[in-house]
């Protein structure tokens, strides 16, 4: 039966990217429990979950493509790991100004830190445009491209069987 390609790493990548979704919904409702009170008006709640929705869809894109170059499990589940440092390597932790010449570079250019950034602001009341909009264009970037990348992967599996 004739289906389209997008279609079958699609759906993966929707249910994928609804979990991580409501994984974020749950950690943020503990931080609630816990005590945590953000800042936020009705309209920064809404940027904050249209912009957690976009960079996870983008995120797990990529995820997908990483598995579909894979050429094992374990080189599957090892391929992401880098996404791990990253955050560790933006302003999560400490603030960008802080951090060694090449560091800080490193931090303020890499597509974690304007998100880790614009949750950051969402939450607190205090968002910066720039940091929304360089979000943005970070998902858009890493989920078109790796939503080319991971067809065209498929599409070479796919002739080959």
């Amino acid at each position: 039966m004739p289906v389209s390609h997008g279609s079958i790493i699609g759906g993966h990548v929707l249910a994928v990217t609804i979990e991580a979704v409501l994984t974020s919904a749950v950690v943020l409702g503990l931080a609630l429990v816990m005590g945590y009170r953000p800042g936020a008006t009705p309209a920064d709640w809404l940027v904050l979950m249209g912009v957690v929705v976009l960079l996870s869809f983008a995120i797990v894109w990529l995820g997908a493509a990483f598995g579909l170059v894979a050429k094992s499990v374990e080189t599957a589940s090892n391929l992401p790991m880098i996404l791990i440092l990253l955050p560790f390597l933006g302003s999560g932790f400490v603030p960008v100004d802080s951090m060694p010449g090449w560091l800080a570079w490193f931090a303020a250019h890499q597509p974690f830190t304007p998100f880790i950034d614009t949750v950051r602001g969402l939450l607190s009341g205090s968002v910066q445009t720039s940091d929304v909009v360089a979000t943005v264009l970070w998902a858009a970037v890493i989920g078109l491209g790796s939503y080319a990348w991971a067809l065209a992967l498929f599409r070479r599996e796919r002739a080959a069987a």
